[in-house]
């Protein structure tokens, strides 16, 4: 027996939602009439307010100081702090404003992605009816509090658990329990004995009245709830890193180890091989680790996630998490629903069977005559039914959604109401007129109703066609009805098998009429039901979203395998997958009972091959297994679920998406994305959009460690010589660069548009690294190669032509002014460099000319950002001053046009060679 401690007091006793009601009352310490006003602010200010509370997020300061230690910062922190010891106090300055900017650019960028997704709306409505002071009013859903009596009635969301009262309703559970039939609860159904979730008596918060009214007393609230269990089971954890995460920091700690350990080695080095001062190894030092640290890497990753947080937000996809945009673009698989995500989650019958023949809705010229058997077919479905049609007949406009309001209750039921007021028949019963129900069992399928037709009392019932068939003796024609033959059967059995292979979903109908006027005492479900006349088969059909094929179609061109799995039958699945393109390469149907007996070796098995697949009649277990043998695979899995049963599977999932319209609070919380339209589609778009942030962190990379090569050379040339070669690069210089000229380029690239053949590559292996051995050596190798080169030989040519000889000493004297006009070429000449490089990182495989030379405006802005920054670097006396520049003559000036072309050229024919020839071998 479930017991809860409700917090109105710390001396109230456990409370026990199903002990009499009585005891249970006098245990909350309220009526059948409610509480007071008084009284219930009283006991708001013990429980708290009636809402899921969310898990605290990081604080401002933590996430702050987070971006302060970072191994690169810390990298940073070791330079500055050499720096100081140095006596160079400014340069330590400088290098802390650095870190500081760096911690500051990439704080912001975080928060503003978390803001992004801060808007997702709370589960639990914003109303509800109480009782209170005797009368009957509304009030804030937050408000109740334990002891409350709240009034369910049709179409209103439960706002908190609740016992009930009296009254009889019909409640949709399936946000809690996955079941998608409602649930007949009643006063008069108590029972101790089974576990709360399945009492018959009791409500729960985020469930929904389908029909009916009941008044209930509130016994849980918040996060004491059903709902808010599950909640907080679904929160715990901590946050797992994307990895791209892992990897960046990865790749951060080798850079730190590699440049601390050039720092420190050549310091000895310098002072007893090269005959360097202690001050001058030491400024050495610092320039390595300075030249090494890309200031630039951490903010403009951020910043590219962020873009493509916002951008996936236009598109209708909230992302919780702003490193889960470079997850989605790695996923291999994906785990998707059927109805609402491949579908509209809107069900209209089109075809009916009856021995007259079939009836198509979705042509039909006239109504069928009163008698007809399709007409008594529609008539038993109103009889049959629970749900309240819409006032005005519904349309559909062309995008598949509805223009008005269905009605309400059951899908199901609301489109066998439309189809029946297509024939003529009004949609509306009398209430009085239902003597008794046998309501919807999940396990019996089927449901029927005792209804007064006239004089006569007749039994309708509907439900899976071969629950019904089996109790129907008799078939109904025009004017009679005759025994159902085998031959009927099996003319009914291939009706059923084609339909259900077409995706339809199917109910057959049927009635029987009672010997007598009054109902017996104690009449059974099957002795009602036994004897039944078969009345017709209708198919209906949950549309596919007419977006959903193409975009099947792509993920199939991108390598990403699709795995339904749904709790529909396994042929109706079957149709609606294959009606969007899913299995074209093969397609393997698993039922829900076939895959709950496989071991997990048996499931891998399955899961092992290309095939795709349908789980049909799938439980939130089996969901569960998939997610993890897929990722035993090596797979990175995307998981679709909208219930509170599928909050594990989400959270186990690399990412777990959930649904924005019909999801539950408890699976948003759990997922890392959430779909605003519930489409497919948006999915797809997600990936893509993944896969380009990913790109285009790869493109910006490449651009930023390029410049690491031609920052390092001239120290090493500086150090090699012992000093004969001056040193080509100040170490403000290397700032200025990487702070000043390289950033805003660097941010342009990562909103780079998508390549060309961005959905035409397979998903790359979850062991992949974004950093790799081909990339470095794109990127420090050839990029960083022919820049060093290019701009070693201006600082070189500057010198010569100043009058220098190989160790001339330069602090002092005319030479010194000419060391300046040097070092100041070798700055602009990596200036220019970097405009070559980035065109050259715009694409990867593609001629420049394929991707555009001037789509990307942004990169165009950065570029003469650079451009006028450098200028007033190299003329402004007072930045003279602080970077050390000179301005070189004009002769020399003309020498930097050409370097950008140079450095774009060789990688435009090293990336030919690549698509051609051996390069193909490699690439």
């Amino acid at each position: 027996m479930s017991h809860f401690t409700t917090d109105t007091a710390e001396h109230d006793p456990p409370v026990d939602p199903l002990e009499s009601l009585d005891r249970l009352l006098r245990d909350l310490r309220s009526s059948r009439t409610g509480l007071s006003t008084r009284e219930a602010q009283r006991r708001l200010g013990v429980s708290g307010y009636n809402e899921l509370v969310r898990r605290r997020s990081e604080g401002w300061l933590r996430a702050l100081s987070r971006q302060l230690v970072h191994p690169l910062a810390l990298l940073l922190w070791v330079a500055a702090l050499l720096a100081a010891l140095s006596s160079s106090v400014p340069l330590a300055v400088a290098i802390v404003v650095v870190i500081a900017l760096n911690a500051a650019f990439a704080f912001v960028q975080e928060r503003h992605a978390d803001q992004a997704v801060e808007a997702l709306a709370a589960y639990l409505p914003q109303r509800a009816r109480v009782l209170r002071d005797d009368t009957d009013g509304e009030i804030d859903a937050r408000e109740l509090v334990p002891g409350d009596v709240i009034v369910v009635s049709e179409g209103d969301r439960v706002s908190a658990d609740a016992r009930l009262l009296d009254g009889v309703a019909e409640i949709d559970a399936s946000a809690l329990t996955g079941e998608s039939m409602p649930v007949r609860v009643t006063a008069d159904s108590a029972d101790s004995h089974v576990p709360l979730i399945h009492a018959r008596d009791v409500v729960f918060s985020g469930t929904t009245c389908v029909t009916g009214e009941a008044t209930a007393v509130v016994f849980a609230t918040g996060m004491h709830t059903e709902l808010g269990r599950i909640a907080a089971l679904s929160q715990g954890g901590g946050h797992q890193e994307s990895p791209l995460e892992k990897q960046v920091k990865r790749v951060a700690r080798l850079i730190a180890v590699v440049a601390v350990g050039m720092g420190a080695a050549f310091i000895p080095l310098g002072t007893l091989l090269a005959g360097l001062s202690l001050a001058d190894s030491v400024t050495f030092a610092i320039g390595l680790i300075v030249a090494n640290v890309p200031e630039g890497l951490l903010p403009t990753i951020t910043l590219a996630l962020a873009v493509g947080v916002r951008l996936l937000a236009r598109q209708g996809a909230l992302v919780k998490r702003i490193s889960a945009v470079e997850t989605l673009g790695s996923t291999s698989v994906i785990c998707t629903d059927k109805t609402g995500t491949l579908t509209v989650n809107r069900m209209t019958v089109t075809t009916a069977w009856t021995s007259d023949g079939v009836v198509d809705f979705e042509a039909l010229p006239d109504p069928p005559a009163a008698r007809s058997v399709s007409h008594r077919l529609m008539t038993a479905a109103v009889w049959c039914n629970n749900s309240e049609p819409a006032e005005a007949p519904d349309t559909i406009r062309p995008d598949g959604e509805h223009a008005a309001k269905t009605g309400i209750g059951d899908p199901t039921e609301l489109a066998l109401l439309q189809a029946a007021a297509q024939v003529g028949i009004d949609p509306h019963r009398s209430k009085d007129d239902r003597l008794a129900e046998f309501h919807f069992d999940p396990a019996l399928r089927r449901m029927s109703t005792v209804d007064r037709v006239g004089t006569s009392v007749v039994v309708h019932t509907k439900g899976a066609p071969e629950e019904v068939l089996a109790r129907c003796t008799h078939i109904a024609e025009e004017t009679s009805t005759r025994p159902l033959t085998d031959e009927d059967r099996a003319t009914v059995d291939a009706v059923i098998a084609d339909w259900a292979r077409r995706g339809r979903r199917l109910l057959a109908i049927a009635e029987r009429t009672l010997p007598s006027s009054e109902i017996p005492a104690n009449l059974t479900r099957e002795q009602a039901e036994q004897g039944s006349t078969l009345l017709g088969i209708t198919a209906m059909i949950d549309p596919p979203r007419h977006e959903v094929p193409e975009a099947v179609d792509r993920c199939h061109s991108a390598g990403i395998r699709l795995i339904v799995v749904t709790g529909d039958h396994a042929l109706t699945a079957r149709g609606i997958a294959e009606s969007v393109h899913i299995g074209e390469r093969g397609l393997r149907v698993i039922g829900g009972d076939e895959a709950d007996a496989m071991s997990d070796r048996e499931l891998d098995a399955a899961l092992a091959g290309h095939d795709e697949i349908v789980f049909a009649r799938s439980s939130p277990e089996t969901k569960l297994r998939i997610t993890d043998a897929l990722q035993e695979s090596g797979h990175i899995v995307a998981m679709t679920g909208d219930g509170a049963n599928d909050a594990p599977a989400l959270r186990q999932a690399d990412i777990g998406v959930a649904m924005g319209r019909s999801g539950t609070d408890v699976a948003r919380e759990a997922a890392v994305m959430v779909l605003v339209d519930d489409n497919f589609a948006t999915i797809v778009g997600a990936i893509e959009a993944g896969r380009r942030v990913y790109d285009n962190v790869r493109k910006f990379i490449v651009y930023i460690f390029a410049h690491a090569t031609p920052e390092v050379v001239p120290f090493l040339a500086y150090a090699l010589t012992s000093g004969a070669i001056p040193l080509p690069l100040t170490i403000m210089q290397i700032l200025a660069v990487d702070l000043g000229t390289e950033t805003l380029p660097a941010l342009a690239l990562g909103r780079e548009n998508a390549e060309p053949d961005l959905m035409r590559r397979p998903p790359r292996p979850r062991t992949q690294s974004v950093i790799d051995g081909p990339m470095l050596a794109r990127s420090w190798g050839l990029l960083g190669g022919v820049s060093a080169v290019l701009v070693m030989g201006l600082f070189l040519l500057t010198l010569l032509d100043g009058g220098w000889t190989f160790g001339a000493d330069t602090s002092t004297g005319e030479l010194h002014h000419t060391w300046q006009q040097a070092t100041t070429m070798t700055f602009l000449g990596i200036v220019a460099c970097q405009i070559g490089t980035a065109m050259a990182a715009r694409t990867s495989r593609s001629p420049l000319a394929r991707i555009g030379f001037t789509t990307n405006r942004m990169l165009l802005w950065g570029i003469a950002f650079e451009i006028v920054f450098a200028a007033a670097v190299v003329t402004l006396p007072p930045l003279q001053t602080v970077f050390g520049t000179a301005v070189p003559d004009i002769w020399l000036l003309t020498l930097l046009l050409p370097l950008p072309v140079i450095v774009w050229g060789c990688d435009e024919l090293f990336r030919w060679w690549r698509r051609t020839g051996n390069g193909a071998q490699h690439g």
